[in-house]
């Protein structure tokens, strides 16, 4: 690529995009039968079910992205008299809108999941579904599942339910605003103010939140923290790479959905209904884990555990924030990746190790994942007292199948990040900067340079290098098509610790 092409970086990686979904076996484009059904859904699904709640008057907000549409939950707190918080999650009633078997439900059935790309974004549901008719958006009063929970003093849930209602969302709020105004760093925002009662409510949220959040690290969850980059464009040309950070905001969501996939898998469990769990197995590589604890000058059990991981890691963020992003990397890479496998009763229950859980599901954003979907639809039959809509073969036959395309889906994202990555630096070849090693075996050294947060491949000078060193590269090659960033050692290293 040269120069004269820098302002045609979003054709080229739309192109790119296309090209690895379709290698991936994912669809990028809707088909003309499931255009033709859409044409034939005039609105909104209405209410049905007389045991449907009103629940429009209630606080409702959203809070996610500064450009997310397609929005799945809505989010309200309560004091309760024992000093807890009620916490309410609505969730968007999708499968009312998107039946079994329908031509836009088998599309959603291959991709599985929306795909978030540096050129464009490839939704799982047509955006007249997912951004407009099931989307929970301001202003709009719309069918939802509704996740109800008591958050004890300690951050303990108490007693549960789930219910269908129509709610309103009364905001549409953005992380950056509303964590910048949690924290102290910003004002309050615009929206939030318009909105009698919601600061408060708001600030009732986030004591929830991190309620929660320090129950589940006392029982062993996992802090971990990576480096996300998206990429920033100035018309059609990459200019930059932007980091997004964690605030207190995304805590309230993270938390709140954690809680309520588990209160929906408890629910199905107790109905005696099949489910599809997310699991993360104990990982096989403990020892790997353990050996990098002592590569740290620390130590961890011969068996796996996760509360004793989880201090490792915080003692490490507290002594070396740095590094700790590298090293969570590390982490998720020898955990092994989630799957989703089909649940029956009676049957033995694999957890969520990351997450410290046995019981959990995808349940929260149907609009954007199949598996959330599936478990709406059998939530909805529970409640309703029906025969559970899929049979053991075809659970377990789909469960496979998410699981695969969700690691398809992965790959082409993180594909396109780099290849986003590879356009911002092409035409810099030369230019040195400093970096950190991120990973060095037989199969490569790479490091990751701090401005812009970018990783490649050291292709010369590697020899020594592990991770946790600091280094000075050059820049020798940019291959946007394949998303390759090659470097060459130059500077001088800082060994890492080692014993």
């Amino acid at each position: 690529m040269t120069d004269t092409d820098d302002r045609q970086h979003r054709s080229l990686l739309q192109r790119i995009a296309h090209r690895v979904m379709l290698e991936r076996g994912l669809i990028p484009d809707f088909p003309l039968q499931a255009l033709a059904e859409l044409d034939e859904i005039h609105g909104p699904a209405s209410r049905t079910e007389k045991s449907t709640r009103d629940l429009r008057a209630l606080l409702w907000c959203s809070i996610d992205n500064d450009d997310s549409r397609d929005l799945d939950q809505l989010t309200v707190a309560s004091p309760l008299p024992s000093g807890g918080v009620k916490v309410m999650v609505a969730v968007a009633d999708v499968s009312a809108s998107v039946a079994s078997g329908s031509a836009v439900d088998a599309h959603a059935g291959v991709n599985t999941t929306s795909i978030y790309t540096p050129p464009r974004n490839f939704p799982m549901l047509p955006e007249r579904l997912s951004t407009d008719l099931t989307s929970l958006g301001q202003g709009e009063d719309r069918l939802a599942v509704v996740v109800e929970t008591a958050v004890d003093g300690e951050g303990g849930i108490g007693t549960s339910s789930a219910y269908r209602a129509v709610v309103h969302n009364h905001a549409k709020l953005t992380y950056s605003g509303v964590g910048a105004w949690l924290e102290g760093k910003g004002a309050l925002p615009a929206a939030i103010g318009a909105v009698q009662g919601l600061a408060d409510n708001l600030r009732l949220q986030d004591r929830a939140a991190q309620l929660l959040k320090t129950y589940r690290h006392e029982q062993g969850a996992l802090e971990l923290e990576t480096i996300q980059v998206k990429a920033r464009f100035d018309g059609d040309a990459v200019d930059g790479l932007v980091a997004e950070e964690r605030n207190r905001a995304k805590e309230i969501i993270e938390d709140f959905m954690i809680a309520a996939n588990g209160v929906i898998a408890r629910f199905l469990e107790g109905h005696g209904f099949p489910l599809m769990r997310r699991v993360v197995r104990s990982p096989e590589r403990w020892q790997r884990i353990v050996d990098i604890a002592v590569d740290q000058g620390d130590r961890l059990p011969a068996e796996p555990d996760a509360k004793a991981l989880h201090d490792f890691l915080l003692r490490r963020r507290q002594a070396d924030p740095m590094r700790f992003p590298d090293l969570s990397l590390s982490v998720i890479k020898l955990l092994g990746r989630g799957e989703y496998v089909a649940s029956f009763p009676g049957a033995d229950v694999t957890g969520h190790f990351g997450l410290a859980v046995n019981d959990y599901s995808h349940s929260t954003a149907p609009n954007r994942r199949y598996p959330d979907l599936i478990t709406q639809r059998l939530l909805k039959a529970a409640l309703a007292r029906k025969p559970a809509p899929y049979g053991r073969e075809e659970l377990e036959t789909l469960a496979t199948h998410c699981t695969r395309k969700e690691d398809d889906a992965q790959k082409v994202e993180r594909l396109l990040r780099k290849a986003a990555a590879a356009c911002l630096l092409d035409g810099q070849l030369g230019r040195e900067f400093d970096g950190l090693v991120t990973g060095a075996s037989a199969k490569g050294t790479w490091a990751r340079i701090f401005d812009p947060p970018v990783e490649g491949r050291i292709e010369e000078g590697a020899e020594g290098l592990e991770v946790g060193d600091r280094v000075r590269v050059k820049l020798i090659h940019t291959d946007p098509e394949r998303g390759f960033i090659d470097f060459a050692r130059t500077g001088h290293v800082q060994v890492g610790r080692r014993r």
